[in-house]
């Protein structure tokens, strides 16, 4: 018993695997292993009986998190958008613009994939959408099986970096941090692991030009009638749109100036971004739709097909992150925003109903559902891991690890990719997170930059072989049989598991290399985010002293000889009898301390525990 009980937070980590090995699932093994150690706990005297009238105080507050209700709102988005068509209509939209060029059906993948993430933020509607879509395609020209098949399960993955993230929501909520600041954080780094990916299908045209083929000319279906192309009218839209974005951007004091009707000398850069990213869009939106009302005949079919195919999601991602960049809406506010968006999107469409809303709303409930179990069986699981002082171990095991901050997350992220091949990120997030997170604190680690290097390392857990969950969504709906092309009406040959697999070994080595980018630069997640406001607790104590003594009257007049005293008492120094007050002062109005005490003293005392 001995052993047990000065060894209890491990044998709690080996009751956990047990039960997770025995089959259980994750939520009920959690709350299971919590409630049975909490009762052993107990009757050896680890910690007293009233640990459990904690348990209710921390399932209130669960239920009081205003951050976690951004989950459902932002995952009845993303299944809106998905089936409501919008990604069949950017897959074969994006796809004409770039398959003309080698790897071109590759880029679109890539970049419908991001467009996805950032409006969806669901990581297996992006996959499966891409896979039935994009997938016959590619293989019916002619590309190689593993790349296509890495390319949709990676690119489907990036819903997990991108924000709105739900997995960086479930981070900040974790780590005790902003969600917007975890958005602004992540946002220069999964732009970089989007480049990563193209780069490497670039690198596929230029050397191995056979894996990724351009699209044949009669697969080409927006062309003009006199044969054309139709990319100047595109490209000179962009231009016009460009412009328009960088005159915002340089003039934006001023526009300021002129709107708030007063001097305006500086505007934040994540400010000028996306109201100048709004403003290009929006004037490229309004090219085309007065081109279409008017029937000038100005734009060809491919620009107008992209301009009012792509504004639309753009916008309402503008929406949804600029209002939460800008700290005009909460994420909770901006993820209820943009499920209101997308329900106006797919109704003008002409593709809502009651049908798809019911789909939705079943989908984001059984999501959120899951979400919550696992935080209540990981809630549980914590609280009698605390109450054994399980943390202090953790904390003592990983503090003394060798090469400080650097050994730490050397340390952390091996841990969290290895066990990325069994857990799903959630799991991740609710059980290993908060052993890591007040390590990570205690050592000086910036918590919004550990966070999102945890988050683009759990990103490789859709990507493992055997086990990445983004390989079975593409599983589920590549072909395993031969089949007839509908289009060439050629017998195509299936796609194979090991395909697939192989497929998603370089950009799992890709993600591992964006975790070690992270490391060596850091900046790249906090040179984003507001300098922090560091509070001087000793100027603010003087201050108080200061206003205190004025308005109780000490140091003036007849008390001008007690006023060195005071000051050497408040600074923690013995004062000399002779010069002690001849009457014992009043407690303090705020209740700084007791009768007989220098109220100075005690309230100076209480700021520096503070």
């Amino acid at each position: 018993m001995e052993l047990l009980t000065a060894n209890f937070p491990l044998f709690m980590f080996a009751g956990l695997i047990l039960f997770l090995l025995l089959g259980f699932p994750v939520a009920f093994s959690l709350g299971a292993c919590g409630l049975f150690f909490g009762l052993i706990g107990i009757e050896l005297g680890v910690f007293p009986a009233s640990i459990v009238a904690w348990l209710p105080q921390r399932l209130i507050g669960i239920m009081a998190n205003d951050t976690l209700l951004a989950v459902p709102f932002f995952t009845l988005m993303g299944l809106i958008l998905e089936r409501s068509g919008m990604a069949e209509d950017l897959l074969d939209t994006v796809g004409q613009v770039f398959g003309p060029v080698r790897g071109g059906l590759a880029l679109a993948v890539i970049f419908v994939g991001a467009l996805l993430a950032a409006t969806t933020g669901v990581v297996a509607a992006s996959v499966i959408s891409m896979g039935l879509i994009s997938l016959p395609i590619m293989l019916r020209y002619g590309y190689n099986r593993p790349v296509s098949a890495g390319v949709i399960a990676a690119s489907g993955t990036l819903a997990q970096i991108i924000p709105p993230s739900l997995v960086l929501i479930i981070m900040a909520d974790q780590l005790g941090r902003s969600v917007g600041d975890m958005y602004k954080g992540a946002f220069i780094p999964a732009f970089i692991l989007v480049g990563m990916y193209v780069l490497f299908v670039v690198g596929l045209a230029i050397f191995r030009p056979a894996m990724v083929p351009a699209l044949p000319p009669e697969a080409r279906t927006y062309r003009e009638p006199n044969g054309s192309s139709g990319y100047p009218s595109l490209f000179v839209v962009l231009a016009i749109s460009a412009a328009v974005a960088g005159a915002m951007a340089h003039y934006m004091p001023q526009l300021h100036s002129w709107w708030q009707g007063q001097a305006v000398d500086a505007v934040p850069t994540d400010e000028k971004v996306v109201v100048a990213m709004c403003g290009g869009v929006f004037v490229a939106w309004l090219i085309a739709l007065i081109n279409r009302l008017l029937k000038l005949g100005l734009l060809s079919r491919l620009a107008e097909r992209v301009t009012f195919v792509l504004i639309p999601p753009l916008l309402l991602i503008f929406l949804v992150l600029g209002t939460i960049f800008l700290g005009v809406a909460t994420p909770t506010e901006g993820g209820a925003m943009g499920a209101v968006g997308a329900l106006i999107m797919a109704a003008l469409r002409g593709r809502m109903s009651w049908s798809l809303l019911k789909q939705g709303l079943v989908s984001t409930t059984k999501l959120a559902s899951f979400v919550m179990f696992i935080l209540i069986g990981s809630t549980v699981f914590s609280m009698v891991f605390q109450a054994a002082d399980g943390h202090k171990w953790v904390e003592e095991l990983l503090r003394n690890l060798p090469g400080g901050q650097v050994g730490f997350l050397i340390f952390a992220n091996v841990v969290v990719f290895f066990l990325a091949f069994f857990l799903d990120y959630f799991e991740l997030s609710f059980i290993v997170v908060p052993l890591l997170g007040p390590v990570a604190d205690k050592l000086g680690i910036d918590l919004i930059w550990f966070g999102v290097l945890l988050a683009v390392n759990m990103q490789t857990s859709f990507m493992h072989p055997p086990f990445g969950f983004a390989l079975f969504f593409l599983r589920s709906v590549a072909p395993e049989k031969p089949y007839m092309d509908k289009v060439t009406g050629k017998r195509m040959e299936p796609v194979t598991t090991m395909q697939i697999y192989k497929g998603a070994i370089p950009f799992v080595l890709m993600q591992l290399v964006m975790v070690g980018v992270l490391i060596a630069f850091p900046g790249l997640v906090t040179g984003s985010l507001d300098a922090q406001v560091k509070v001087d607790m000793d100027a603010v104590g003087a201050e108080m002293r200061d206003s205190l003594e004025g308005s109780s009257g000490y140091g003036t007049g007849d008390d001008a000889a007690a006023t060195p005293d005071m000051d050497a008492a408040s600074q923690g120094a013995p004062a000399p009898d002779a010069a002690s007050p001849t009457e014992p002062s009043p407690p303090d109005a705020q209740g700084y301390g007791a009768e007989g005490e220098d109220p100075m003293k005690a309230m100076n005392d209480a700021l520096k525990k503070k």
